[in-house]
């Protein structure tokens, strides 16, 4: 049996779908959905100035960036690699081509590294109101 910390409102593990169901879940999502669910899976990084974010893994080489419920709570910045179990609500955001030349342009980009840019970006996100994180 795992121990858990619990971070935000008191959640239980069980019925946490796993991060190869929670890919599928975000892969059917379109902008402006939200899904209620709980899923598992591990933590990839967190924010380093006070614990305000995390990405977590998901399937097929991709990321869930995480943030925390009304900023009511934080995780501990060394919680990378754990083990996590949230439950909140599931998103899409898409970041236009415009935008997205934009912030190359402003990181300095070159002028070819921008025109190559001609897709849409699709981030899968996620709002959390209760975290567990493995001891």
């Amino acid at each position: 049996q795992v121990e858990y910390s619990k971070f935000g409102d008191s959640i239980s593990y069980e019925g946490a779908v796993s991060k190869e169901e929670m890919f599928e879940k975000f892969a059917a999502l379109k902008e402006g959905d939200t899904l209620n669910v709980k899923f598992k899976s591990a933590i990839n990084q967190v924010c380093q100035k006070k614990g305000c974010w995390m990405a977590v893994d998901l399937a097929n080489e991709e990321e869930v960036f995480v943030k925390f419920k009304d900023y009511d709570f934080f995780v501990p910045m060394n919680a990378q690699d754990k083990e996590v179990i949230m439950n909140g609500k599931a998103y899409v955001s898409v970041e236009s081509v415009a935008d997205l030349k934009h912030y190359a342009k402003d990181a300095g980009k070159t002028q070819a590294a921008i025109d190559s840019i001609t897709t849409p970006k699709v981030t899968y996100s996620f709002m959390a109101d209760g975290v567990l994180i493995a001891k």
